[in-house]
């Protein structure tokens, strides 16, 4: 696709990169758009700018794509050129561009889903489409797809990795890009984690040495999420979560079981809690128990 060709077209630029949560839950929109005025003259591109250098990877992009049923055209922006040269900041952002070229309208983050579609059929519309989808989509999105409880989201994006944690509550504070045994942390405040075992944190993540190791949070949020990758070799990583010491039952997310169970097989974000009784405040535990695991950030909806 170049400039010259797209000449004529509606285009929607739209920022993402698939470990992260908001990017998903605007995917069935994105989606839907893309097939409901496919023959209007609307062009979707997707441009994948990462966040993490295991998503800098094609094959992780490609499984992605395909587990996300994207049939629009990625364009892959691992030195984020595309994000530069559109002074781009958010992920994600989703830019509307007119059949002369011109950026007329951008979104950044989720929502305002209904009003972003008015925008694709208005720029279609001065393109003289010659036909026109009447009404707005209706998107349910499933599983880590689906909306967020906005009004109960009180716990924010979490980095592991120490350039960018913050609220460490494991005695002796995170040692950075060297082995640490670290204890859990007591009497956690909410949005304060920590590790137990031992790992070395690194600037985007922390690995753990030795099965065994836990990760910590207290939380206030309908679902919680963590981006976790499989040891360095590929090999798959055992885990169980419990929500206050307990097996989390029918508030298991789609990567557990109501045991609390499940594996580590890729590099991605894993739904570990989706509750369904009332929200409140949880000390969330996840254990590992074959070592290796690599883990990234938390994320809550």
């Amino acid at each position: 696709m170049t400039a010259k060709q797209l000449r004529g077209k509606v285009v929607l630029v739209d920022f993402w990169t698939y470990s992260c949560i908001n990017c998903l839950r605007a995917l069935p929109y994105i989606r839907a758009w893309a097939d409901k005025y496919k023959d209007s003259g609307l062009v979707v591109i997707g441009v994948h700018t990462p966040e993490f250098d295991f998503e800098k990877q094609l094959p992780n992009v490609q499984k992605a794509v395909q587990k996300f049923g994207i049939t629009y055209p990625i364009a892959l922006d691992s030195n984020h050129a595309i994000w530069n040269a559109f002074h781009n900041e958010f992920w994600p952002a989703h830019y509307f561009i007119d059949a002369n070229g011109k950026v007329r309208y951008e979104h950044f983050g989720e929502g305002d889903y209904d009003q972003s579609e008015r925008w694709i059929q208005d720029l279609l519309k001065e393109a003289n489409a010659k036909r026109m989808p009447p009404s707005i989509v209706h998107v349910n999105g499933q599983g880590v797809q689906a909306a967020a409880d906005m009004g109960q989201i009180l716990s924010p994006e979490t980095y592991i990795g120490y350039a960018r944690a913050d609220h460490f509550g494991s005695p002796g504070g995170i040692r950075q890009g060297q082995e640490q045994l670290y204890a859990a942390p007591e009497n956690l405040r909410l949005n304060e984690w920590g590790l137990a075992g031992k790992w070395v944190d690194y600037a985007q993540v922390a690995v753990l040495r030795s099965a065994g190791g836990k990760i910590i949070f207290r939380f206030h949020a309908r679902d919680l999420h963590l981006v976790l990758g499989s040891s360095a070799d590929g090999t798959p990583i055992r885990f169980r979560v419990t929500i206050d010491g307990q097996a989390p039952g029918e508030n298991h997310g789609v990567d557990t079981d109501a045991q609390g169970n499940g594996v580590v097989t890729d590099h991605r974000l894993y739904q570990l809690v989706r509750q369904k009784d009332a929200i409140r405040d949880h000390v969330f535990t996840i254990e590992f128990q074959d070592p290796g695991v690599q883990a990234f950030s938390f994320t809550f909806g």
